[in-house]
């Protein structure tokens, strides 16, 4: 009788093998995948050399930069150029410039826009002083960086790029996230 189930036993070995074999190799599958797509935040860590390498040195994009400041934030806000010709591919940094006349400290978030908007998905910010709250003390003015590349993928119809901030007060909401976060018992 258990020469019967020999083959039985034989295939359920392998398939336990096989699943552990797959479990096992599962992060590292799981590590190539997130690499190769950008998903789960994942991207490969020469991405931003990997697009530098491909300079299109025969065409040239106007980026054109704009910022405003809220109604209600009192900073002064302006790019530190309005205008810059690039290639596609080549990576920039250039600074906006602020400055808060007030006697306070002031807790500013910029927030962008892309124009035309089709070519926002070729625009792309590597660092840039949006992805968090500026704090700027009352007299005190500071150069917020940016780091940019534009997709040599961009169709040729765009040649000029309008990236635009506004700047708005959120020093209250801060405030108030930081009274929470500092009361006793949590």
């Amino acid at each position: 009788m258990a020469l019967r189930h020999k083959p039985l036993t034989v295939k359920l070995a392998v398939t336990a093998l096989a699943m552990f074999g797959f479990g096992f190799a599962l992060v590292p599958l799981y590590d190539v995948f997130c690499d190769l797509t950008g998903l789960n935040g994942k991207t490969a860590a020469t991405a931003a050399s990997a697009e530098a390498a491909m300079i299109d040195t025969s065409r040239q994009v106007v980026i054109e930069f704009v910022a405003r400041p809220n109604k209600q934030m009192p900073w002064v806000f302006k790019p530190e150029v309005s205008r810059m010709t690039v290639h596609p591919g080549e990576i920039h940094i250039m600074n906006y410039l602020a400055e808060n006349p007030t006697g306070r400290m002031i807790v500013g978030q910029a927030v962008p826009s892309v124009s035309p908007g089709q070519a926002a998905l070729y625009f792309h910010k590597i660092e840039c002083f949006c992805f968090t709250q500026q704090q700027l003390a009352g007299g005190k003015n500071m150069l917020m960086p940016l780091q940019f590349y534009v997709d040599p993928a961009l169709p040729s119809q765009f040649s000029t790029i309008t990236l635009s901030y506004t700047l708005y007060d959120v020093t209250n909401a801060w405030q108030d996230s930081s009274a929470v976060s500092t009361q006793p018992g949590e």
